[in-house]
């Protein structure tokens, strides 16, 4: 794990050249914001007192274009990526969404993926499927109408995000993952819960520890409920047995319920930090490419999409990527000096 560890800076990987960063990690996948602004102000995420009605959203010709995006995706195709998820802020608020699916689909990706609040996703989940979208991820943090209001605070109806996932089954997306961020004294009681949904509805639940991402949600760790107690509260009710990784760079740590009713997954970069095995890259919806959730003003990309071709973008991808060293959870508690961390609503989870 060493930065002085000398690594090979490229190795061959069928067609494609794979390029490792400073600690020997292959670059493998990347999420793409496709906007920054929500519809939701998760406490966790974008706050009301930091991202309320006087906040500046980037402006439209701020942002990368559905074929900027493309285009950005198809050189990380040249580098070795294989799996592009499309995150936000709320993506499904961008209007040429399925267009910017559709380019990516058509360039190769072959897991291409969308994270989104779900509210609405009942409207777009058959444009979705339809323009080539392979994966959903929905954020789900609770089951308790009331709860779901204060933690969204929104104003959207818990019944309207499951409506969507309901909309994305039918179209196709079987299994739906997902995704709960658990935080002691709000939604802890949620756990056995969204764990009996996800049973009955086919789905894939992801338990995530809450992270101090961002500096708006005043985070505290006392309020991280740990990957361990997570995993016993369900395995009180469900007896469950550990599950392989698929892929080694996989961040969730997977169990089968022993009775046949499908998975559950645990995400633990609090109390067990998995930065070793750590393939993926971020891009904001400006252009900013982030070489960790963790990390400050990143890279500029959108100057050289507007302004190089593809060999410069490249070339400043594989420079970035080579020289990345980054370990946040590792060292959380170490200091820092004066980092800055850039909000989750930018680059997404």
């Amino acid at each position: 794990m060493s930065g002085q560890v000398e690594v090979p800076r490229e190795v061959e990987d069928g067609p494609a050249t794979t390029r490792l960063d400073r600690l020997g990690r292959p670059l493998r996948d990347v999420r793409i914001s496709v906007t920054d602004r929500c519809n939701f102000r998760c406490t966790y995420c974008m706050p009301r007192a930091s991202f309320g009605p006087g906040h500046a959203f980037l402006p439209r010709s701020a942002t990368m274009t559905a074929g900027e995006i493309v285009r950005l995706g198809s050189v990380l195709l040249r580098l070795g990526v294989g799996k592009i998820r499309l995150t936000g802020g709320e993506p499904l608020l961008r209007g040429d969404l399925d267009e910017i699916v559709a380019g990516l689909s058509a360039a190769g990706v072959s897991d291409l993926a969308l994270t989104t609040n779900g509210s609405l996703l009942s409207r777009w989940a058959m444009r979705l499927r339809s323009a080539g979208l392979h994966r959903l991820t929905v954020s789900l943090d609770t089951l308790d109408p009331g709860v779901h209001a204060r933690l969204s605070d929104s104003g959207v109806p818990l019944a309207t995000v499951l409506g969507g996932i309901d909309a994305a089954l039918a179209a196709g997306f079987a299994p739906v993952k997902l995704n709960a961020v658990i935080r002691r004294g709000v939604n802890q009681a949620s756990i056995l819960p969204l764990a009996d949904y996800a049973r009955r509805g086919g789905h894939t639940l992801r338990l995530i520890e809450y992270m101090d991402v961002g500096e708006s949600n005043a985070w505290n760790q006392a309020e991280v409920v740990p990957a361990a107690e997570m995993l016993a509260t369900v395995a009180a009710r469900y007896p469950l047995e550990p599950a392989p990784r698929r892929d080694p760079a996989d961040v969730a740590q997977r169990y089968r319920f022993q009775d046949g009713g499908g998975e559950i997954g645990i995400i633990a970069s609090v109390t067990q930090p998995f930065c070793g095995a750590c393939t993926r890259l971020r891009v904001s919806a400006d252009g900013r490419l982030h070489t960790c959730l963790f990390s400050g003003t990143g890279t500029d990309l959108l100057s050289a999409l507007r302004s190089g071709d593809d060999d410069d973008l490249e070339q400043l991808l594989t420079r970035v990527w080579g020289v990345r060293a980054d370990r946040y959870s590792e060292e959380r508690g170490q200091p820092h000096g004066e980092l800055r961390r850039i909000e989750m609503s930018y680059i997404g989870g």
